[in-house]
């Protein structure tokens, strides 16, 4: 029996579908590493040169390796002031110099931070005077510093509402023609709330120029990892966004810079946002009110400990000839400089005018705030009267 051609197309259906090619997968591209993105083994030696993340300048490291010895004195003196009734609270970020300072040394001056209360190390490498960066936790003010001066947003307190912030920010800019990047950092713990979703579905669909930067320090308070998210990584988060992402090596401060680097320059270049994950821990207490043995024990901190960035980047310049006894000596002056001015200007007792509460309310105040306003008034002038 003859077979027609018609039939033969009817009757080998497997045939043509393996001659159709397969179509590429749409979310490839957006994958980040199955492994963070390492540049430096632990130990400060050098692995094998990557085409997609290349070694930053050496300059640039050692830069990186100067704030982040200033930024762990000032962690060090900051978490000692709590102690002496300095500061009402101080969230350490000790163990996480590499993120705090490499999203810095990633940005450009006109760039825009958006922090979390823990990113004051970040703040003070950023040049905000760290009296100003501590007035928040000192209960002094909301922000001590000028937001729209230094390009930084308010320390954000809630969890991921500076997601929403930063992307509005972002898009504006954008929209108005300037390649102003946004960065913004968050922990793990921020990844489960519903403003992390809505502000990187909003800078995906409308390609807002933000740099969203995971922190995973292990930890949301006392919650561990493993109860925040059953994703491979938090990076694997950017897929249903349709962004780009990656995990990078936290504590690797080369790795942090160049992955942070190549996420900046794809937010500017009118790409939309991207999602980095760094790997790391946070070496001390959520909070000096927070008692972190009740749901963590010491093995785990001391397994981290043979981690830390600092050593890992100071042995890795010293090998390089960039770094000696003598720079390593001089920076640690600076820091104890450093640290020295911020105890001596914290140990000063803050002025404090109680009507300065009405003040930034509102841009023009309302007639209820300026009625509660003469109330309060009124009442510091009968107790002053009664004083005298």
């Amino acid at each position: 029996m003859t077979t027609t051609p018609q039939a033969a197309r009817r009757a080998s259906p497997r045939t043509r579908r393996s001659a159709t090619p397969t179509a590429p997968d749409p979310a490839a591209a957006l994958l980040p590493q199955s492994e963070p993105i390492r540049l430096l083994n632990p130990d400060g030696t050098l692995l094998p040169a990557r085409a997609d993340y290349p070694e930053p300048p050496v300059e640039a490291l050692r830069e990186m390796y100067r704030r982040m010895v200033v930024g762990r004195r000032f962690d060090t003196q900051a978490t000692a002031l709590t102690k002496q009734g300095r500061l009402a609270v101080y969230p350490s970020s000790r163990g996480q110099e590499a993120c705090q300072v490499g999203g810095v040394l990633a940005l450009r001056d006109d760039d825009w931070v958006f922090p979390t209360y823990r990113e004051s190390m970040a703040l003070t490498a950023r040049g905000i005077d760290p009296v100003e960066v501590l007035t928040l936790l000192r209960g002094d003010w909301h922000c001590g510093y000028d937001p729209a001066e230094r390009r930084t947003a308010p320390q954000c307190t809630p969890l991921a509402t500076q997601c929403v912030h930063a992307a509005g920010l972002a898009y504006g800019e954008s929209y108005q023609g300037r390649d102003t990047v946004a960065m913004v950092y968050i922990g793990d713990g921020a990844t489960s709330e519903g403003d992390f979703h809505e502000g990187v579905n909003f800078a995906a669909v409308f390609k807002a120029p933000v740099v969203y930067f995971v922190q995973n320090n292990r930890y949301a308070i006392s919650v561990p990892l493993s109860r925040q998210t059953a994703a491979p990584s938090l990076a694997h988060k950017g897929i249903g966004y349709g962004i780009p992402s990656e995990q990078v090596d936290g504590n690797d401060p080369m790795a942090v810079l160049a992955v942070l680097t190549r996420a900046v320059a794809h937010a500017r270049a009118g790409k939309g946002p991207f999602l980095v994950e760094a790997h790391t821990y946070r070496m001390e207490p959520h909070t000096n009110a927070d008692d972190a043995s009740r749901y963590r024990d010491a093995d785990e901190v001391e397994a981290w400990r043979d981690r830390d960035p600092l050593a890992r980047l100071e042995t890795y310049l010293r090998g390089r000839g960039v770094l000696d006894d003598t720079a390593v000596a001089e920076i640690a002056e600076q820091a104890e400089t450093y640290a020295a001015h911020l105890r001596d200007r914290m140990n000063t007792q803050p002025t404090v005018d109680p009507l300065s509460l009405f003040d930034h309310v509102y841009a023009e105040p309302t007639a209820q705030l300026v009625e509660q306003r003469e109330q309060v008034r009124a009442e510091l002038a009968a107790a002053a009267e009664e004083d005298a």
